[in-house]
């Protein structure tokens, strides 16, 4: 008789920065995969990149390449399986190359069409530099917003996660006073709702609770410490409760006392109104193994936590938690969704 375990997809790794940290991690996940119980993975690109990096940091990892996705489960055990795109010229680690920017973004979108179309479980990606992206054309914020558009326009949400905490924050990328503009009832319900919902069908939580952190000190402390919290969030909460009955949500909880750890046994994850209140605290839980998750989307995506290091690129010095809990958590997701 045939497992689940058998008939699993492999999982599809990006290429991400190849003078950053990424040939390394990946390198180093592969050598962990019996250690961690990795699922079977393999990169889309350049097989000589990894053979480079393997031999310059004395890594044993015989690297092999395979024509399609479907060979990676049989070489995995053995060596790393690299579904091949050249690079234009030989990486140098902490040196950025414009000229490979293009083969970093054939890995993205290869590895976003084999999900597509099923040949993978899911896409873990490597860190990106933007600056080189840009140089070649690219033209958004980031990988996140890259991949809804190649899925269609879907609405995606940014999940962050360690070992013991959930966090979405309502908004991102903005200063602290264009957040504050930025902040709606209208975005606090969409987020809510996709959370709500993957949390159900992503992660197998039957009935999420979910705390939804406040805006100002002591959760504005009844209007006489800023009104957002009785203007927008305390509404956006009650529709979210309509919207989804099967969750528990509760709130606005003031985020000064949201994080410690007995206040984390109460809740799956925690709605935050902007960067810093989510990602402070997960980083300072626990810095090596933060995952960013993207909710929302038809396909599967993790990413580790952090960025393409250049500055410690060639060195051995980079820690591949990250990355691992990126590919454990996207197998969790893909095998939650394949169940349903």
């Amino acid at each position: 008789m045939t497992s689940n375990k058998d008939i699993r997809l492999p999982v599809v790794l990006t290429m991400g920065e190849p003078s950053g940290i990424a040939p390394e991690i990946t390198l180093k996940a592969w050598l962990a995969r019996d250690e961690c119980s990795i699922p079977a993975f393999f990169v889309a690109g350049d097989a000589d990149l990894y053979r480079q990096v393997a031999g310059a940091l004395g890594m044993e990892v015989p690297v092999e390449k395979i024509r399609e996705p479907r060979e990676a489960k049989d070489v995995f055990s053995r060596a790393l399986p690299v579904l091949s795109i050249a690079l234009k010229e030989p990486s140098v680690p902490g040196s950025l190359s414009p000229a490979n920017a293009s083969a970093v973004l054939s890995s993205i979108d290869l590895a976003s069409d084999l999900a597509l179309d099923a040949e993978v479980s899911a896409i873990v990606t490597n860190p990106i530099h933007k600056r080189a992206l840009y140089e070649a054309g690219f033209n958004l914020p980031g990988h996140t917003e890259y991949l809804a558009g190649r899925c269609g326009g879907a609405t995606p949400v940014m999940m962050l996660s360690c070992p013991g905490l959930r966090v979405v924050p309502v908004t991102v990328h903005l200063s602290l006073g264009a957040a504050v503009a930025a902040l709606s009832a209208e975005a606090i319900v969409e987020q809510g709702q996709i959370l709500a919902q993957s949390l159900i069908a992503d992660f197998g939580i039957k009935r999420p609770r979910i705390a939804v952190a406040a805006l100002n000190p002591h959760a504005g402390e009844e209007g006489h410490l800023g009104r957002e919290e009785i203007e927008v969030i305390a509404p956006a909460i009650k529709t979210l409760r309509t919207r989804v009955p099967e969750a528990e949500i509760r709130g606005p909880a003031p985020a000064d006392t949201l994080f410690h750890a007995a206040a984390r046994e109460s809740y799956d994850a925690v709605l935050c109104m902007y960067h810093d209140q989510a990602l402070i605290p997960l980083k300072t839980i626990d810095f090596e193994r933060g995952v960013n998750t993207t909710l929302g989307l038809p396909i599967v995506r993790t990413s580790p936590d952090h960025g393409t290091a250049l500055d410690i690129a060639g060195r051995g010095q980079a820690h591949a938690g990250s990355l691992i809990e990126a590919i454990l958590t996207a197998d969790l997701i893909a095998r939650h969704r394949s169940s349903v």
